[in-house]
């Protein structure tokens, strides 16, 4: 899974648009079919899910190093979660269970005005957002981050809760690379609520960069922390 950094320069049609707009009910029965999953094929460790706020908009900040990053956290985060998604996985019969389960689609190539419209709907409405602010999956270590993170905490206002998921590097016992082995420990430590923005409002390109830098600071500093804790 990967989520949409800042806007780009060009827009998608209409004809790219999600047909209707994210259902809390089905990322409950998303967050169920992770739970399963999760806990059946992996033994996920959760510290610190009480800090995720009960209620209101909050927008989950996710590492990305393995390809469960996304569906792990939907199975052990305290409350739904609707995960920007790229496009690309939103294919045949993938298509229509994504979107059943709440989970927003995202051109990545484009300045995606229906994911981001849907974005800020799940937040208005009071959900979580699960962001990537990496973009990608890579090292995991939010090392660069793009500026759509920002872009949805500066304009919703909603609090973000730095999430670092640690799992295996061994490759032993891998059925695929991108997935620590099966029935292995993962670590999933949610981090304190911050607010991203400087108080001012401003939604400036300035304004983002700068809330750029003190969510990455935020981020690894938490990443650091959640290190030394789990021992990983």
């Amino acid at each position: 899974m990967s989520t949409p950094s800042a806007p780009a320069a060009r827009a998608t049609s209409p004809k790219d648009a999600a047909p209707a707009p994210a259902s809390e009910k089905g990322a409950a029965v998303g967050r169920g079919i992770g739970i399963g999953l999760m806990y059946g094929l992996w033994k996920p460790r959760v510290l610190g899910a009480w800090r995720v706020p009960a209620s209101g908009p909050v927008i989950l900040a996710v590492n990305h190093a393995h390809n469960i990053d996304g569906p792990m956290l939907m199975g052990t985060a305290p409350r739904p979660v609707h995960f920007l998604i790229k496009k690309e996985a939103f294919i045949g019969p993938l298509d229509p269970f994504l979107r059943a389960i709440g989970q927003l689609k995202v051109d990545r190539t484009v300045a995606d005005r229906a994911a981001i419209t849907d974005a800020l709907g799940v937040l208005r409405d009071g959900g979580v957002l699960g962001i990537f602010p990496e973009g990608t999956r890579g090292e995991g270590d939010f090392a660069s981050l793009r500026a759509g993170l920002a872009y949805f905490a500066v304009r919703s206002g909603a609090p973000i809760v730095p999430v670092a998921v640690l799992g295996s590097t061994e490759r032993r016992g891998r059925l695929i690379r991108a997935l620590p082995p099966l029935r292995s420990r993962v670590d999933v430590v949610f981090g304190d609520a911050f607010e991203a923005g400087d108080g001012t409002g401003r939604r400036t390109r300035k304004a983002l960069d700068e809330a750029t830098a003190r969510i990455q600071e935020r981020l690894t500093v938490h990443l650091e922390n959640a290190r030394r804790l789990t021992g990983r």
